[in-house]
């Protein structure tokens, strides 16, 4: 059953968007948190000092919400991702409906965060619903500007570093760099959703013609992924290093999980079809104690 804030039910907010979409706005914070056990994040926030660890939970449950609407529902994607875009309004300039935004207003309000990275996610999954495959590298870099790079301003925020211009251009590395290792790992589903993220000019250069099955050719475009990849995350070095102390830690950790995942997929050469390659709960908890 769903738990629903005030004044949150369908017939008073969503009227207008099927069935589908409203049981996927309608999550609480717990379901959306239950979907992220496999990710690197949940690791890393206990890193984080305890009084920051509902705000991170805030904003990554707001992260996975859009994801959600923008990969999953049935139906009008882009109805349910506007209906999004209000909510996000309304944590600003009125009191939201919808449980998850209800329990980021608060976030939004004490650390005084800009609407533009949450508008940046939003619009990332817009795009996703528009275009199914990236010509170069820089287009690439640029959805992931949107798709990618807002979360970690917003980490940055809940840190109130956000004024920072090199803490900013590293975590914009760190978050492209992640981007990047999930493309690696999801080929095969996001081709099941219509979408290519290998630039078409790397498959050219790599003379890769089908994604859907393994091949040398596309070993040796994962792998020059891979290393463009590592040479992103290593950004982590600079937050960590300039952050300082268990919470430089604890952000140098996102970047930690990517590389982990980068030797997750060497160790299984490279085969991202026979199953996801990851790295395991404990080596990522493992990485947390590096210094």
């Amino acid at each position: 059953m769903l738990r629903r804030g005030r004044g949150s039910s369908c017939a008073v907010a969503l009227d207008h968007l099927p069935p589908a979409v409203c049981k996927r706005v309608l999550m609480d914070v717990a379901a959306v948190a239950r979907r992220s056990r496999t990710e690197n994040f949940p690791v890393a926030s206990l890193l984080f000092p305890r009084r920051l660890r509902p705000h991170l939970r805030a904003v990554y449950g707001f992260a996975r919400l859009v994801d959600i609407l923008g990969d999953e529902v049935e139906g009008d994607r882009l109805a349910a991702l506007d209906e999004l875009e209000r909510e996000l309004g309304s944590c600003y300039t009125g009191e939201p409906t919808w449980p998850v935004m209800r329990v980021l207003q608060p976030t939004i309000r004490e650390f005084s965060l800009p609407r533009e990275p949450f508008l940046g996610l939003i619009e990332a999954n817009r795009m996703d619903q528009r275009i199914a495959e990236y010509e170069s590298w820089d287009d690439l870099r640029e959805y992931c500007r949107h798709s990618a790079d807002p979360v970690g301003r917003l980490v940055l925020g809940l840190l109130r570093l956000a004024g920072e211009p090199e803490l900013v251009a590293a975590s914009d590395d760190v978050c492209t760099g992640l981007q990047l290792v999930n493309f690696l790992q999801d080929v095969p589903r996001d081709l099941e959703l219509g979408r290519i993220y290998l630039p078409a000019e790397d498959r050219r250069r790599f003379r890769v013609t089908e994604l859907d099955r393994p091949s040398a050719a596309l070993t040796e475009l994962l792998q020059f992924e891979a290393e463009r990849a590592r040479r992103l995350l290593s950004g982590g070095q600079v937050l960590q290093s300039r952050i300082g102390g268990r919470v430089g830690r604890a952000v140098g950790l996102f970047a930690r999980g990517g590389l982990a995942a980068l030797d997750a997929l060497e160790s299984a050469r490279w085969d991202v079809f026979t199953q996801r390659p990851r790295p395991s709960r404990t080596r990522l908890a493992l990485a947390a104690f590096v210094r």
